[in-house]
């Protein structure tokens, strides 16, 4: 599997990175050495404005940059460009390295296009795993709906001025064991997505230069790949 058809196997590779999954274990520990958790309630709390930012926008635009290391093959990938999500249930990754792949999303088909292999994946959203890390942003689903939370404090994990949500997936999942959300208190939006899966891959999509609620086009959704382009579907 290449690396960018992990979104339409849903994040197959999924996000927990090597500098997140290790601050985790770097956190205060406790007495049987595991990270020191906030009470729940404060879990909670964190968990509801994130929420509450999120609800309250209708589009969320970012560069970002990610990270994918493969367990089994010891390989680290990296990739970045700019992510565009729009209510209700779209989304599109223009990949600048890659140059020229795609992720689209018009909130019923998943398109994954890769430039190199001439192919596009092309699945039906709710016949896929959704992405569930990211749903949030895109307005159809919502944190709790799929995660139990745990809090950790971002600074001793190396993310100053923030909170660290661990999610554990209410539904056992082969695409992720653990989904971290990186949160900057000030504006509690989530800076990091970082998953584990199951098999040990690590996967990580830093955001930057934030835009929320800038005018989107609905053209932006329709994607057609160039001609010759090898169309497969599961």
């Amino acid at each position: 599997m290449s690396r960018n058809r992990f979104f339409a196997a849903v994040f197959v590779a999924t996000v927990a990175a090597t500098q997140g999954f290790a601050a985790i274990h770097a956190a205060p520990a406790s007495a049987d050495g595991s990270p020191t958790a906030a009470p729940a309630n404060v879990a909670a709390e964190s968990v509801a404005k994130v929420q509450a930012f999120y609800d309250k926008t209708t589009t969320f635009k970012a560069d970002f940059t990610q990270e994918f290391n493969a367990k089994l093959h010891n390989k680290k990938t990296s990739s970045k460009g700019v992510v565009t999500f729009s209510k209700p249930g779209k989304m599109y990754f223009e990949y600048a390295e890659p140059e020229g792949n795609r992720v689209v999303s018009d909130g019923s088909t998943l398109k994954v296009y890769e430039k190199g292999s001439s192919q596009m994946y092309e699945q039906v959203v709710d016949k896929s795993q959704y992405p569930a890390a990211l749903s949030f942003l895109t307005g159809s689903g919502k944190l709790t709906d799929s995660f139990t939370f745990q809090q950790f404090d971002g600074d001793a994990m190396g993310f100053k001025g923030g909170v660290v949500l661990a999610g554990t997936p209410k539904q056992a999942s082969p695409a992720y064991k653990t989904v971290f959300f990186y949160v900057d208190k000030d504006t509690w939006q989530v800076r990091r997505v970082l998953i584990l899966d199951g098999q040990g891959n690590r996967n990580r999509f830093d955001f930057s230069k934030p835009r929320v609620n800038e005018p989107v086009s609905a053209e932006l959704f329709k994607f057609t790949p160039p001609p010759g382009t090898t169309i497969v579907k599961p």
